[in-house]
């Protein structure tokens, strides 16, 4: 049986007697902290189905497009990505560091495009988000606002696998 390690936060909600007295000591109150901390996995990951494998389905934004970086939730990020990922590499692209990362691109599933360089990485942001910096495939696809796509992290490859799964006729101003 394959057994994955999940990543979760640990919340520091009560501080220790000695971290109480510094804070104290300073005249500052507790903050409470977070910590990534690797957990057995005791649900299995999703299953993986090589002929739909976009776990991770989005409607892309107007910002998704401007800024060259698609936003990804904390939820899909942790569940698809990070339960992959070394703690390590997670703890870095938390703290707000890049990634450099490939993207395959399937869209024209004969031929798959292998994207990466500077502008291909994946980042934490504020608020729980992350950024997967796609500007080579945003003008490659000509990826608009309102355009469906396609994702998945290929833990056989360690690269991301993309998709444009729809492409809306009128671009459409999403915000």
């Amino acid at each position: 049986m394959y057994t994955t390690m999940k990543k979760t936060f640990y919340y520091e909600f009560l501080p220790s007697k000695a971290a109480e007295e510094a804070a104290k000591a300073r005249g500052v109150p507790h903050r409470v902290t977070r910590t990534l901390v690797q957990i057995r996995d005791m649900t299995p990951p999703p299953k993986f189905d090589p002929k739909n494998p976009w776990t991770i389905r989005k409607s892309v934004t107007n910002g998704d497009v401007i800024n060259g970086k698609l936003m990804l939730t904390h939820q899909s990020t942790f569940e698809y990505i990070f339960r992959y990922w070394g703690e390590e590499i997670c703890k870095h692209v938390i703290a707000g560091n890049k990634s450099y990362v490939i993207i395959l691109d399937y869209t024209d599933e004969d031929s798959p495009k292998r994207l990466q360089g500077e502008s291909v990485s994946f980042e934490g942001g504020g608020n729980d988000t992350y950024f997967l910096g796609w500007m080579d495939l945003v003008r490659s696809r000509s990826v608009t606002a309102g355009d469906e796509i396609g994702l998945f992290w290929d833990n056989s490859t360690g690269t991301f696998g993309f998709k444009l799964l729809r492409k809306v006729d009128t671009p459409i101003q999403v915000d």
